[in-house]
């Protein structure tokens, strides 16, 4: 029979509290185990004295007959000095999944491109630019025209605001 030291749930819904119980490794989490060798209460402070309390000789002793801790189990014996755990490293953990490198590369490429454009953009606009003055001077030059060119017409909403007061549309006036 294989015997491991793991953490059993009481407590309410979100209220957890877990005993620290050793047990056959084949029954189930909160089921029959061999013996309670501490408690583990996460909603006390990291700091305090009684949110992992651990009977030390128990676990030493089951621990010597062969029970493997779970790693929960296994960070709390170590930080209480009892058994000494290897440090685990993922060095996976920090990578982006395949489809974020993919929309990174996107994003550079599209970055890149739109460099090549402004470098582009910057070379070649130092001959217009005497060009677009010229063109600046010429709508200014049009814009008179256009005001004056602007009178009443009978499609035109200039007259209807005379019309309007006068208490006809122009519509009227025209078919009548």
């Amino acid at each position: 029979m294989s015997v491991a030291i793991r953490l059993s749930r009481g407590g309410s819904k979100k209220r957890p509290y877990y005993k620290v119980v050793v047990s056959n490794s084949r029954s189930p989490r909160d089921g029959k185990y061999l013996e309670q060798v501490g408690t583990y209460n996460p909603l006390l402070a990291k700091d305090d004295a009684n949110r992992v309390r651990l009977v030390e000789d128990r676990v030493r002793y089951w621990i010597g007959v062969g029970a493997q801790p779970t790693d929960r189990v296994a960070r709390m014996l170590d930080k209480a000095g009892i058994k000494e755990r290897a440090a685990t490293s993922n060095p996976q953990k920090g990578e982006p999944g395949k489809k974020a490198k993919e929309r990174a590369e996107d994003k550079a490429e599209k970055l890149r491109e739109a460099e090549e454009a402004a470098a582009a953009a910057a070379a070649a606009p130092a001959p217009e630019e005497a060009a677009p003055e010229v063109a600046e001077e010429a709508p200014a030059e049009a814009a008179p025209a256009e005001e004056t060119s602007n009178e009443a017409t009978p499609n035109s909403d200039a007259g209807d605001d005379a019309a309007a007061a006068g208490g006809e549309s122009t519509q009227e006036a025209t078919e009548g």
